[in-house]
């Protein structure tokens, strides 16, 4: 059977056997871990037939669901999906295992609902049909929502709603989106629509497309968040409990910046590159305005919230220069966002569990009595920040080249961010990890135990991992680049004009044309 299938099925399983298994709570939390691990392993099986496919689709199933009018489910991966699932499945079991001792009520729901969610997300990711791309979308929204209602602090239910109303009010102009295209085009099928853009059989007026294309943009946009779209963000990270900041910063976000790229590009080319130019303004905005507003934030999962309106400001940069190279940086940017900020969620869940406040002026001089943590943290905050060897470089120098082969002030702007990401990291870090240790965090603060160990140290690997040997994530990737860029059309010229480019050097860049 196909992989893609059971990846699917078992968290759609698994939700309804936590919720209905009699046990109690521990069975509850070992049920969810077994089945989330399974999924995870299940998941490694798709590499090897994506990094043998190309950029062709692999793991394809395509069957009718729907008769009238004609849904089908319709699902596969390739090198921009691929990486994505697998950070989904490696991010569920760690959710699962930092929420063990935090979340002490209504406990068989709160699993049940984390799987309920990877399984929306991994639906977003494999979706090929347009209709079921959709439902998976909307699944996804309503775990997160009562996650954040149910299990958040405070002011959960402000935070649950506003995050409801954003996503919901870009949903339904992408579902007006879609059921406009099907009138056009008799088909919900991806594939069945970029062969008849491509062919010609689907002619879209200027205005056709640019209406489509802002219907679809808008819903990503606020699910990026692009600013000014973002408000719903820092509220919803706040409130979330751990395990729903993670999943939400981590793979939620990027639903919004894969659609950018597998929806909005290909199906209105023409109205993306028109786009461009205030969307990368938007994005420059963003990444500047998320930096200075994180260094005066003095609530460490708001400054962290803020921090991700910046980094994947980079990714819509990155996705609107139409360069191989800035592409393939956004998407692996989308990936060393998941990985860094995820790490960053976690560990100040750890220390929220501790001393029960998010407010920085609560801590100071914490690498006394928990040296792990501070090292843990500090590794985590230098990646965050873009340090060569780390993951977040690659990408970050990606997109800067892609923005300088097309606008060099883009570039010059888009990295005043990577500066004042520095400054307001290792400002967090400088106030809540060294100097003297008040009395109050010398008596609750305790450093790493294993299974806090568990959950954060394999994406400490993966931050050295994709720093220094990213030739073992690339290929996947760079081919379903250079397959969308292609179906834009955008690049044309570039791939005639140009001789293949030379191996990326980190650190040198290209010869200008």
């Amino acid at each position: 059977m196909n992989p893609v299938n059971w990846i699917l099925a078992l968290p759609a399983a698994g939700f309804l056997a936590v919720l209905l298994w009699p046990g109690r709570a521990e069975t509850a939390r070992a049920l969810a871990l077994a089945v989330s691990l399974v999924v995870f392993v299940l998941s490694l099986g798709l590499i090897p037939g994506v990094w043998g496919a190309g950029a062709s689709w692999s793991h394809v199933t395509d069957l009718p669901w729907i008769e009238s009018p004609a849904i089908r489910y319709h699902v596969a991966v390739d090198g921009l999906s691929l990486w994505l699932v697998l950070l989904t499945t490696l991010l569920t079991p760690i959710c699962v295992l930092i929420s063990w001792r935090y979340i002490d009520r209504r406990v068989k729901e709160f699993y049940a609902l984390l799987l309920l969610l990877e399984t929306g997300l991994v639906g977003v990711f494999v979706a090929l049909d347009l209709f079921l791309f959709y439902v998976f979308w909307e699944v996804s929204l309503v775990p997160m929502y009562f996650l954040i209602g149910v299990w958040g602090h405070e002011r959960r239910i402000y935070a649950a709603v506003k995050f409801f109303l954003f996503t919901m009010a870009g949903s339904v102009l992408m579902l007006g989106g879609i059921i406009y295209l099907y009138n056009r085009s008799g088909t919900f099928d991806y594939s069945i629509l970029l062969e008849q853009i491509n062919s010609g059989a689907l002619m879209l007026t200027p205005l056709e497309q640019r209406l489509l294309f802002l219907a679809f943009f808008i819903s990503f946009a606020i699910k990026v968040p692009l600013f000014p779209l973002h408000t719903w963000l820092p509220d919803a990270h706040v409130e979330a409990p751990s395990a729903g900041s993670v999943m939400l910063a981590s793979v939620m976000l990027k639903m919004g910046t894969y659609g950018l790229v597998r929806y909005s590009l290909p199906l209105f080319p023409n109205a993306a590159r028109q786009s461009a130019d205030w969307i990368v303004t938007l994005a420059i905005i963003g990444i500047i305005y998320g930096a200075l507003v994180s260094m005066v934030q003095p609530n460490m999962k708001k400054l962290v919230a803020y921090s991700s309106v910046s980094h994947l400001g980079f990714v819509v940069l990155g996705i609107f220069t139409f360069t191989q190279l800035g592409l393939d940086g956004a998407v692996y940017q989308m990936l060393n966002h998941g990985v860094s900020t995820g790490a960053l969620f976690i560990l100040v869940g750890y220390l929220y569990e501790r001393r029960h406040s998010l407010e920085t002026a609560a801590y100071g001089g914490i690498a006394t009595p928990a040296p792990w943590l501070a090292t843990v943290f500090l590794i985590t905050s230098l990646a965050s920040v873009g340090l060569p060897m780390l993951n977040n470089f690659v990408g970050e120098f990606l997109v800067l080249q892609g923005a300088a082969q097309v606008n060099f002030r883009w570039t010059v702007l888009a990295a005043t961010g990577v500066v004042l990401s520095a400054c307001y990291m290792l400002w967090l870090y400088q106030k809540a990890f060294l100097g003297a240790t008040p009395e109050p965090v010398r008596e609750h603060v305790y450093d790493l135990r294993p299974r806090e160990w568990a959950g954060i140290l394999p994406l400490i690997v993966l931050m050295v991992w994709m720093g220094t040997l990213t030739r073992t994530f690339f290929p996947p990737i760079s081919a379903a680049s250079a397959q969308i860029l292609e179906q834009t059309k955008v690049n044309a010229e570039f791939l005639v004009s140009r001789p293949a480019a030379p191996p990326l050097v980190a650190g040198v860049m290209p010869d200008a044309r």
